[in-house]
């Protein structure tokens, strides 16, 4: 698993070196990307992130691959993170016999209507924690990716530009 993730990383980072723009529009885009896919706009990350790239002038792929740094197995995790956080920042309580109103849920069948309706019933006193949450740990992400892949850009290309030179 871990060698796919690495092999996953250097092909999305070969990608970014090869966009033709400057390093810090390249990444401005990524760290765009990556606020898109921390956002607690969950199913519309590739959209919102297109829809942003356009409106501003920005490279699409470095774009993308910020949206696509969010993989399966760190959206759970993160966004249940994010909800307890943002639950502490609002000092939001959870309603008396939420974890008994969970508990049941998981004797319904997830094919039956009633249990979205009762799963949706359960979650909407999280939906602000989840929403400010989100929201804040996406500025957060996005703050801490724009001057690691602006490092990471600058440096390779000098780096490919000393090979470059060293050749001819």
């Amino acid at each position: 698993m871990i060698s796919r993730v690495r092999a996953l990383a250097g092909r999305w980072l070969t990608v970014l070196l090869h966009i033709d723009d400057t390093p810090r529009r390249t990444a401005a885009a990524f760290a765009l990307g990556v606020f898109c896919a921390f956002s607690p706009f969950l199913g519309l990350h590739t959209v919102m992130g297109l829809a942003l790239a356009f409106a501003l002038g920005l490279n699409r792929v470095a774009v993308l691959l910020g949206v696509y740094v969010n993989l399966p197995w760190i959206i759970v995790p993160y966004y249940t993170f994010a909800t307890m956080t943002g639950a502490v920042l609002m000092r939001a309580q959870l309603p008396s016999g939420f974890r008994a109103r969970l508990a049941a849920l998981a004797e319904l069948p997830a094919a039956e209507p009633d249990f979205w309706h009762q799963l949706g019933n359960a979650l909407r006193p999280l939906a602000w924690p989840f929403a400010v949450g989100s929201l804040v740990g996406a500025v957060l992400i996005a703050l801490l990716a724009y001057p690691l892949a602006l490092a990471f850009v600058t440096s390779r290309r000098r780096l490919t530009d000393i090979i470059h030179k060293k050749r001819h």
